[in-house]
């Protein structure tokens, strides 16, 4: 048995699974266009970031 569709929570439809139809799957896909999704990032350590910039130039002169 197929879950209810993540946007609108009726039945979902095998063809458009997770979704019931193609206007949530759409509104789904505009969600993240939007960036109201967002996936966390672990890897942008904001100490890390620190010199970057120095290494960077030292590659390129």
């Amino acid at each position: 048995m197929l879950k209810a569709c993540a946007i609108c929570g009726k039945p979902s439809v095998a063809r458009y699974a997770p979704f019931c139809s193609l206007r949530c799957a759409d509104a789904d896909l505009g969600r993240w266009f939007g960036e109201v999704y967002r996936v966390p990032d672990t890897t942008a350590d904001p100490d890390a970031m620190k010199g970057s910039d120095d290494e960077d130039d030292n590659l390129t002169g």
